[in-house]
Parts: structure tokens; C-alpha cells; sequence
């Protein structure tokens, strides 16, 4: 069954659903489906972290580039807390890790402003300036902490 894994890894998860679906404990490729199963939860971590980066980030070219300022900013912004939104409703147990997460992320979206603007990290924040409820808020708008003006 291992061999299946490392040379058809499609073909390796059909036949391990189909052992579940039987009650085939017996037959089941253990070690392998266990370190699938956690890597699918760490991908959930992966796509929260990375989706906030992209949210993080364009909040910081929103703030820091004003006048480069575009409806695609805001479409990308909307877009992705909306997925990051929806991320945490299907997986609540992700909750715990925000702190964290939100670190990593600033760190990905100061790494993506310096990228996409040209300008140096020592212009912006060391220190993620916007709060999860506030990365998260469609009306949120690091324009003096109010709308979209």
C-alpha cells in the first residue's frame, strides 16, 4: 500500500476511502493516512495565514499609497476577507491560532507592500497596525479609521 502511496497518490486515496467505506481497518495505509489528515489541517492554517497576508497588505498600500489607490485594491481586499471570513466559520478550531497567524501574516503583507510599491520597510509599522476585527471589516478603511473616502 505504500508503494501506491509514493508512485499514484490519486489512486492511493480512492483506494484508501474505499477501505473506510468497508470498515477495512485492518488494510488501511496507517502512517501514511495519518500524516495526510494533519497536513490537511495545516493547510487550513496556511490558507487563513496567506489569505490574511493579502488582506494585511493591501491595507497597508491602501494607507501608504494613496494615490495608487484602485477599485482593484478594493475588490482584492473585499475578496479575501470574505474568504478568510468564511475560512473561520467552516473551521472555528482555527480561532486559537489568530494570534498567531496574524504575526506571520504581517510579516507576508509588509513583505508584499515593500514588493508591489517600492517602498522600504522602514516606512511602514514594525508592528501589524490593524486589529483582526478591523482586517476582517468589509467597512473598515485605514483612512483615518474610517470609510473608503
Amino acid at each position: 500500500m505504500a508503494d501506491l502511496y509514493d508512485t499514484d497518490f490519486y489512486a492511493w486515496t480512492q483506494k484508501q476511502a474505499a477501505l473506510l467505506k468497508q470498515n477495512h481497518w485492518a488494510e488501511l495505509d496507517l502512517p501514511n493516512l495519518i500524516e495526510e489528515i494533519e497536513s490537511l489541517g495545516r493547510q487550513e492554517q496556511r490558507e487563513l495565514r496567506n489569505r490574511l497576508g493579502l488582506v494585511l497588505g493591501h491595507l497597508l498600500k491602501w494607507q501608504y499609497q494613496p494615490t495608487n489607490r484602485s477599485n482593484s485594491w478594493r475588490a482584492t481586499l473585499r475578496e479575501q476577507r470574505t474568504q478568510a471570513r468564511l475560512l473561520l466559520e467552516e473551521n472555528p478550531s482555527l480561532k486559537p491560532y489568530l494570534a498567531e497567524v496574524m504575526m506571520v501574516a504581517y510579516q507576508l503583507a509588509q513583505d508584499l507592500a515593500v514588493r508591489e510599491t517600492g517602498l522600504d520597510y522602514t516606512t511602514l509599522p514594525a508592528e501589524c497596525p490593524y486589529s483582526l476585527i478591523q482586517a476582517l471589516d468589509d467597512g473598515f478603511s485605514p483612512i483615518d479609521y474610517g470609510g473608503w473616502g
